[in-house]
C-alpha cells in the first residue's frame, strides 16, 4: 500500500466520521477539534519528535560511524551471518547492515528506545542503498520493519512506572503477559513475511534459530518472574544502560587500538544523523496530522461502540472491551494509546481486570504507523508495499494474545 492511500484513507474516513458527528449527533465543535488536533499534531512532530531526535541522532551515528571503521559491525554480522542471510536472502552475506539491524533488535528489546532509534534508521539507509526500487520497499526493508514494529521489549519498565504511580499492588505482575504478547506478534509478524516471500521457516538453521531465541526468551522469562518488582526494576536498569554504555566503550577501545581518528570519524557520522532527522520531518508531520484527525474525529469510539454490541449479540464477557481504545490507538499513535491506558487505570484501578489488559496491549507492539512514517520518510520510500498489512496482522496477534494471557492470568 502506498503512502498517498494511507493518507487519503485516514482524511476520507475522519471526515465522514465528522459529518456524522455533526449532523446526526449535533457536534458543533467537531471541525475545530480537528484542525485544532492537526495543529498539536504538527507542532508536536517537529518540536517533540525531529528536533530532539536530532541529538540523539547525532550522537548514535557518530558511535556507529566509529564502530564500522573499528570492524565492530562487521564482526556482529559474521556471528549472526547464518540466520541472517536465509531470513534476508537479498543482502549479500558480508554486509554490515547485518550487524545494524542486530543492534536495533537488541536495543529493542533492552527496551533503550533512544538507542533504537538511531541503530534502526542506519539499518534503514544500509537496506536503501542495495534497494534496486529506491522509491518502493525491497523485500529485506519489509522484513526489518515487521520484526522491528513486533519486536519484544524483555522488561516494560515505562508500563510498570505508570502502575506504580496509580497505585497497583504489583506494578510488575503484567511483565509475563507483556513479554507473551510481543513474542507472539513478532513470531506472527515473521511467519505472515516469511510466506509473502517464500522463505521456507522449517529450514534447519532457521528453525534452530527460533527455537533457540524462544528457548532464550523462556529462559530470562522464568528468571525475571522469580524477582520481585524492586529486583526487576534494579536489574534491567543496569542490565540495559550497562549493556549500551559498555557497546559503545567497546567501539571507542577498538578504533584506538586499530590507530583511527577516533573524534573526527564521529564527526563523519553525526553529520549523517542531524541530516536525517531533518529529512524525516515532513514525512513525520504528514503522517501524525493524519492519525491525528482520524482519532479526533471519534472514529475509534464508533469501532469501540461497534465491538461491544457485537459482543453483547454473543454473550460473551464484554470486560475486556473496556480496555479496547488502548489497543485500537496503538498501531496509529503511542503517546494517544499511553494516554488511554492512563486514563483507562483512573477510570477502573490499576489493579482491575481493564486496567491490566489496557496495559498489556501498550506492551504487546510498536506503533506501525509511526514506524513506518519514519523509517521510510527517512530513505523516501514510496511504495511500501504490504508492510502495514504485515505490521497490523503482528498487532493483531499480540492483542488475541494479551486478551487470552490476561484472562489467564488476571481471570
Amino acid at each position: 500500500m502506498a503512502l498517498n492511500w494511507i493518507w487519503f484513507l485516514f482524511f476520507g474516513v475522519a471526515f465522514i466520521v465528522a459529518i456524522i458527528q455533526f449532523l446526526f449527533f449535533g457536534n458543533t465543535e467537531i471541525f475545530k477539534i480537528l484542525v485544532d488536533g492537526m495543529f498539536d499534531s504538527a507542532e508536536m512532530a517537529v518540536m517533540k519528535i525531529a528536533l530532539p531526535l536530532a541529538g540523539v541522532m547525532t550522537f548514535f551515528m557518530g558511535i556507529l560511524q566509529i564502530g564500522e571503521k573499528a570492524g565492530a559491525i562487521q564482526f556482529l554480522a559474521k556471528r549472526i551471518r547464518p540466520f541472517f542471510t536465509r531470513l534476508f536472502p537479498e543482502i549479500p552475506s558480508d554486509h554490515p547492515v547485518h550487524g545494524q539491524m542486530i543492534m536495533n533488535f537488541s536495543a529493542n528489546l533492552l527496551g533503550l528506545d533512544n538507542a533504537a532509534t538511531p541503530f534502526g534508521l542506519k539499518a534503514m539507509q544500509g537496506l536503501q542503498d542495495i534497494n534496486s526500487d529506491k522509491e518502493t520497499a525491497s523485500n529485506a526493508q519489509i522484513m526489518f520493519l515487521t520484526l522491528h514494529s513486533a519486536g519484544p521489549v524483555l522488561i516494560p519498565l515505562s508500563i510498570m512506572a505508570q502502575r506504580a504511580i496509580y497505585g497497583a499492588k504489583d506494578a510488575s505482575d503484567v511483565f509475563i503477559p507483556c513479554l507473551m504478547a510481543t513474542y507472539a506478534a513478532t513470531l506472527v509478524g515473521l511467519i505472515f513475511v516469511s510466506i509473502k516471500q517464500k522463505i521456507n521457516l522449517l529450514e534447519p538453521v532457521l528453525l534452530s534459530w527460533i527455537l533457540g531465541l524462544t528457548i532464550f526468551f523462556g529462559g530470562i522469562l522464568a528468571y525475571f518472574s522469580s524477582l520481585s518488582k524492586e529486583q526487576i526494576e534494579i536489574q534491567s536498569k543496569i542490565f540495559s544502560n550497562g549493556l549500551l554504555f559498555t557497546l559503545i566503550l567497546s567501539f571507542i577501545v577498538a578504533a584506538f587500538w586499530k590507530k583511527i581518528d577516533i573524534f573526527s570519524t564521529f564527526v563523519e557520522g553525526a553529520k549523517g544523523g542531524f541530516e536525517t532527522s531533518v529529512k524525516i520531518i515532513p514525512y513525520l508531520v504528514g503522517m501524525l496530522v493524519a492519525i491525528s484527525c482520524l482519532r479526533n474525529s471519534g472514529t475509534l469510539d464508533f469501532i469501540v461502540d461497534g465491538m461491544k454490541w457485537l459482543v453483547n449479540l454473543s454473550g460473551l464477557d464484554t470486560r475486556f472491551i473496556d480496555a479496547m481504545p488502548t489497543a485500537l490507538l496503538h498501531p496509529v499513535s503511542g503517546s494517544g494509546s499511553r494516554a488511554m491506558m492512563i486514563d483507562t487505570m483512573k477510570t477502573f484501578g490499576a489493579d482491575s481486570f481493564v486496567g491490566r489488559l489496557a496495559c498489556v496491549f501498550q506492551g504487546s507492539a510498536e506503533t506501525i504507523l509511526y514506524v513506518i512514517a519514519l523509517y521510510f520518510g527517512s530513505v523516501q520510500v514510496k511504495n511500501i508495499r504490504y508492510t502495514l498489512w504485515a505490521g497490523l496482522t503482528a498487532d493483531l496477534a499480540g492483542i488475541i494474545t494479551a486478551i487470552f494471557v490476561s484472562y489467564l492470568f488476571f481471570g
